[in-house]
């Protein structure tokens, strides 16, 4: 038998009782083969080169120490910028995912049972969350000037589409017996779906939500780049004039405030679920 009969030809074995048992080949070799060359694709198609992340790694580390002692002094100067990425982190957060909770209701096979409405939206879904939110923030920047308005349109527009994603994925696993009991006796859609399906997705919900805030104010810490406003803003201007000690205390700034964030997050979603 050859080493492609070994591999990928079905294995026939007899039982004891004269019966033949055909056990499928396993996929595991092509799906190996497949990413083997998937990343020499990608070695070849991005010119990633062993020898120079070896040799220019050190770099780094140089810049690194740069950074430390940080510059304490220059903390007074990273609290306002720091209050405006949590801010437009949390509004963001919240207009997003409310505004999702129609829209994931209408994604939802067993609420809208028409099936044009419901792969629209689920396209939309799809497509938004397909989008990068620096570029969405820069985006939004040409339409409402550069600020903090920027930012929290683009952290709105990725929570829309994240937790609406969520939650119709969510709402399809409910019970509908309530449901369909509001609705024969003539509660509409709407009523029935707020009084009988948003009390049983609602922990998940606020679960969901409260994670994507924590990630939010890790993404906003960047949308400053584009001019979205909050600490990215001034974080590029220190890293632009090589000030590394400043940078050290914003991002320890930073650190310490995601710790905090995620740590009360955390503690409210075990309470949650």
């Amino acid at each position: 038998m050859s080493l492609y009969d070994k591999i990928f030809k079905p294995k026939v074995y007899t039982l004891d009782n004269g019966k033949s048992v055909e056990k499928k080949a396993s996929r595991a070799p092509i799906a190996a083969i497949v990413i083997i060359f998937m990343c020499v694709l990608s070695v070849k198609i991005t010119g990633f080169d062993m020898n120079i992340l070896v040799t220019r790694i050190g770099q780094f580390f140089v810049i690194l120490g740069q950074m430390f002692p940080p510059k304490t002094e220059y903390l007074s100067a990273v609290w306002k910028p720091l209050f405006d990425t949590i801010k437009m982190s949390l509004l963001g957060s919240l207009i997003g995912s409310l505004l999702s909770v129609p829209f994931a209701m209408l994604a939802s096979t067993n609420v809208c049972p028409n099936k044009v409405v419901v792969t629209v939206v689920r396209f939309l879904f799809s497509l938004i969350r397909t989008l990068p939110t620096i570029v969405t923030a820069l985006v939004a920047t040409l339409i409402f000037g550069l600020g903090t308005l920027a930012g929290t349109i683009a952290i709105a527009v990725f929570s829309f589409a994240y937790i609406g994603k969520l939650t119709y994925e969510e709402i399809e696993t409910v019970d509908m017996g309530a449901f369909e009991a509001m609705e024969a006796m003539g509660a509409t859609k709407s009523r029935a779906f707020i009084s009988s399906i948003i009390p049983q997705v609602l922990p998940f919900f606020l679960s969901n939500c409260l994670f994507n805030f924590e990630g939010n104010v890790r993404y906003a810490a960047v949308l400053g780049y584009v001019g979205a406003g909050g600490i990215g803003l001034i974080l590029n201007e220190r890293i632009g004039w090589r000030d590394y000690p400043a940078v050290g205390m914003i991002l320890i700034a930073l650190f310490i405030t995601v710790f905090i964030i995620e740590s009360i997050s955390r503690y409210f979603r075990k309470k949650l679920v």
